[in-house]
């Protein structure tokens, strides 16, 4: 049987995956509600993933053992790092590393303990699955039609563009343009920036469960970062994580 776990990184970025299930039923264990039914005939989990890699971690697990999810979709927000990523833009990581982890001298830096490995890949299926969706819904406009006038006018939001590329992690969020360019000289691959993709990721690998993560960039991880984050959250992040997942579950 294949069910499908769904994670936001924010609350407000799963309530319309919400809206959309069919049966559904509501499961609270560990500070966590889990939602379960269907979209498309397809069984799903959708869950608020909690912040930070501990917390994203520790859902995923609970997902994987306790409801038995056989993939792992998550959408979220982050900070852009790359120069050329504007708010509203969709990454798909096609690689993911925690940019906080540091256990030198034993290992280099960035080393995942025991794993011997200092990024993890989505499997090439689901990441192709993702471009294939997600660059429809660019091509055809559906992301930036969802939004009116005086959102698009608000956030400075033409319609975005989808790229592919490397997600960084760590439980810190980046505030300043000093943060910003202190990671791009020790990261010059990394697009964005997050607080659970690279976890998740981990966790994923270590239980074989494919996965992909997929962000909306909110700001630019700098001082120009969004003054209303609660509304892009709200207004843009969460109805673009909608369309995503629903072009995802038609595939």
């Amino acid at each position: 049987m294949n069910r499908i776990g769904i994670l936001g990184a924010m609350p407000e970025e799963i309530s319309g995956v919400v809206s959309l299930l069919k049966d559904k039923t509501e499961v609270i264990k560990g500070m966590r509600t889990y939602y379960l039914g269907t979209i498309n005939d397809i069984e799903v989990v959708v869950v608020f993933s909690r912040w930070g890699k501990v917390a994203s971690a520790t859902t995923v697990t609970h997902l994987i053992i306790e409801f038995g999810i056989t993939e792992l979709f998550f959408t979220g927000v982050a900070g852009a790092i790359h120069p050329d990523l504007n708010i509203g833009d969709v990454v798909i990581a096609n690689s993911l590393i925690q940019h906080d982890l540091d256990a030198r001298p034993i290992m280099k830096r960035f080393e995942i303990p025991l794993l011997g490995k200092t990024i993890l890949c989505p499997p090439k299926e689901m990441l192709d699955k993702a471009v294939e969706s997600i660059d429809e819904l660019i091509r055809d406009e559906s992301l930036i039609h969802l939004l009116s006038p005086k959102q698009r006018e608000k956030f400075s939001l033409s319609n975005p563009k989808m790229v592919v590329g490397q997600i960084a992690s760590g439980d810190r969020f980046f505030a300043s343009h000093e943060d910003k360019e202190g990671l791009l000289v020790m990261l010059p691959e990394v697009l964005c920036v997050e607080m659970e993709g690279a976890a998740v990721a981990q966790v994923c690998f270590e239980y074989n469960i494919p996965y992909v993560i997929i962000r909306t960039i909110s700001d630019e991880a700098n001082d120009n970062s969004v003054v209303d984050f609660n509304e892009f959250i709200s207004q843009i992040a969460s109805r673009f994580g909608v369309e995503i997942v629903k072009k995802m579950l038609k595939k």
